[in-house]
């Protein structure tokens, strides 16, 4: 049966438990709660005239702050005053990394409004190769301790157990890792969390396992690929995390079959995010189902064909983001970098758009030697009992080329390597020049991420 927690909102005044008077801090985060819980259930319609409003007002503070966002917005067909209309906010060119990137501090806001405060900075991890500097106001903060907590109760979790995390984190140093009183700050201001703790994902595997194993927690969050190697040894090892209830991950790529060998191999079901550091939570994952619900009381999300339409259902496109309450460096039509794959409304009930897969970004798609893009799915079990591999990176260097970096118990015998080479030939359909190279460990990108796939390949010229 899933938690309520409502016998752990905290109280603010000694003797008064039922009911409970919260703090500030929790009162806000549960009235943003009961919005959200109510929000939800908007039609699309309602949904995308609330998003209108709040867009409106982000337009004219950042038409009036950032002369970058002033004269594309001009130039697209804005006027300050105007209604938010939907033509001319299809007009406006789409913001990309690069540019992003480049442009530093010419999207900062002149002035942020006092009551936003303080501001503060961050960068992403540079994954891609290109970190992004951005800021963060209170508002922004506290909208992301609102997604964050919606998680943790749509997804049923007992507030008052045990949780672990193996994540990046510049806070987090040494092998031993960091105990915590509470689960963090989403969830600590309303309600009375249990114990925490958290460990670098920098460490190695052999270390995380026995840490996971001393912790014995109830829910386990970590980076998806991290979470897919943390099973996998477990399971070499014959050992089950006893009281674990759920996995949970963020940070890159769980693809279907990835999803499906973590919950198989943990004995638990596997519930993902979708965020970025520099616009917040993006989707959550359904509650009743496998796919995503977008945020759509923090962004809007548009996913855009090749030509900048929307995509019907079904179809994959680019994933271009807005945020509507960073009044310190709004973005506004950020081609993040991603791709998804549009979905259909969801049986739940809920008004919130759908995305029903996320596939990465660009260099995670592979070429065909046609020069056509396509995510490539090369799944465990078509490669794994051909010999001892622990694990395995595809890098394709050329339209016709791909090297098989793996990690094994030993070295490979020509056969196996010719078994492995076919296998991976069979599962991504095209007949890729395929040489193994075998490997201590694979390195991970500057934010703790592994990547199973990586193109080198710029283009199809």
């Amino acid at each position: 049966m899933a938690a309520d927690n409502l016998d752990l909102i905290r109280s603010a005044w000694p003797g008064l438990a039922w009911p409970a008077l919260p703090p500030e801090a929790g009162a806000l985060a549960l009235a943003l709660q009961f919005q959200l819980d109510r929000t939800q259930w908007l039609s699309p319609g309602e949904l995308h005239g609330a998003q209108q409003r709040q867009l409106g007002l982000l337009i004219a503070h950042a038409h009036a702050n950032v002369p970058f966002h002033a004269a594309r917005l001009a130039a697209a067909g804005y006027r300050p005053g105007d209604p938010v209309a939907q033509d001319w906010f299809d007009a406006v060119p789409l913001l990309t990394r690069a540019e992003v990137h480049g442009l530093g501090e010419e999207l900062h806001c002149r002035e942020v409004p006092a009551s936003h405060g303080p501001v503060e900075s961050g960068r992403t991890s540079g994954s891609t190769g290109m970190p992004i500097a951005f800021l963060t106001t209170a508002v922004t903060r506290v909208l992301w301790r609102a997604f964050n907590l919606r998680d943790q109760l749509w997804h049923g979790r007992d507030l008052a157990l045990r949780f672990a995390a193996i994540r990046p984190d510049r806070g987090v140093r040494g092998d031993t890792g960091v105990d915590l009183p509470g689960w963090g700050p989403s969830t600590s201001a309303a309600y009375r969390d249990g114990p925490a703790a958290i460990l670098s994902s920098a460490t190695t595997l052999d270390r995380q396992i026995d840490w996971l194993i001393g912790q014995d927690p109830d829910y386990l969050l970590s980076l998806a690929s991290n979470l897919l190697e943390l099973a996998r040894e477990l399971a070499r090892r014959g050992v089950r995390l006893a009281r674990l209830r759920q996995a949970c991950t963020y940070g890159d790529v769980l693809d279907p079959a990835a999803r499906a060998e973590c919950s198989g191999l943990l004995g638990v079901d596997v519930v993902d995010i979708y965020s970025a550091q520099e616009v917040g939570y993006v989707a959550l994952q359904c509650p009743d189902h496998g796919h995503y619900h977008v945020q759509s009381e923090g962004l809007i999300v548009e996913i855009l064909d090749e030509a900048g339409r929307a995509c019907a259902p079904g179809t994959v496109g680019r994933v271009v983001v807005t945020t509507l309450h960073n009044f310190a460096m709004p973005l506004i039509r950020y081609d993040i970098g991603d791709y998804a794959e549009a979905g259909a409304p969801c049986p739940c009930g809920r008004g919130l758009p759908v995305i029903s897969r996320i596939l990465g970004r660009e260099r995670n798609m592979a070429l065909t030697p046609e020069g056509r893009r396509y995510h490539p799915s090369f799944a465990a079990e078509t490669w794994m009992h051909v010999a001892p591999i622990r694990q395995l990176q595809l890098v394709q260097k050329s339209l016709r080329s791909i090297e098989a970096r793996i990690v094994a118990a030993r070295a490979l015998e020509p056969a196996e390597e010719a078994a492995l080479a076919a296998a991976l030939r069979r599962t991504l359909g095209h007949p890729y020049e395929i040489t193994v190279r075998g490997m201590a460990t694979i390195p991970r990108t500057p934010g703790g991420k592994f990547e199973d796939f990586i193109c080198e390949v710029r283009d199809a010229a």
